[in-house]
């Protein structure tokens, strides 16, 4: 009987440390990952220096987008987890400064070296007109997908008196909206954010 109850008790305490050991190896593989997110989302705003808007992505979440290939076939940001996203929202016409977005965003990932394929870069177009062959080809690269204004409106956050037209946006590897930039912002100081964030991140 003592023998019994000593082996139990062994057992028990074999399971025990079995336990102790995978919840310290979660935790290790964890941390990365954890302290991203607390850098981002939690300490206080007077210590960073990021340019563009940090967003709460709990705010934020990204919706189930009916979006469309250029061609018609359905699609979905989906495809980019584990990348990370720069984001731009304008109509198929395609004006002055929405030309500036493309081209910045182009260059920006350019300016990240052999970093520059950890991001994809995405516009979102706002209706079904037709859009320019020569666009397309300058800024071959950028992925194009046809999507629903109003769930655009919905989701993506602005500052006072702009539009989602005016901003650039960012998505992390992990799917969520992490930062905007502003109207007309300066591409010297996005990249800079752009380079922090890759280099701070273990992801993507």
């Amino acid at each position: 009987m003592q023998v019994n109850q000593t082996n139990s008790e062994a057992l028990k305490g074999t399971t025990r440390k079995n336990k102790i050991i995978l919840l310290l190896v979660i935790a290790a593989c964890a941390a990365p990952l954890i302290f991203s997110y607390v850098t981002y989302y939690f300490i206080k705003p007077e210590t960073r220096t990021n340019y563009g808007a940090l967003i709460d992505p709990r705010a934020y979440p990204i919706p189930q987008l009916a979006l469309q290939t250029v061609d018609g076939q359905p699609a979905s940001l989906d495809q980019f987890k584990g990348k990370w996203i720069f984001l731009q929202v304008d109509s198929a016409n395609c004006d002055k400064a929405c030309k500036e977005k493309l081209f910045f965003m182009r260059q920006i990932r350019l300016t990240q070296g052999k970093e520059m394929d950890r991001i994809e870069r995405v516009w979102l177009i706002t209706d079904k007109a037709p859009l320019e062959t020569v666009l397309m080809r300058e800024y071959d690269g950028t992925h194009l997908f046809r999507a629903q204004n109003t769930e655009l409106r919905a989701w993506l956050p602005t500052e006072a008196d702009t539009k989602i037209e005016d901003h650039l946006y960012m998505i992390d590897p992990l799917g969520n909206l992490m930062m905007r930039f502003p109207k007309a912002g300066d591409p010297n100081k996005i990249k800079k954010d752009i380079l922090k964030l890759l280099k701070a991140s273990r992801i993507g």
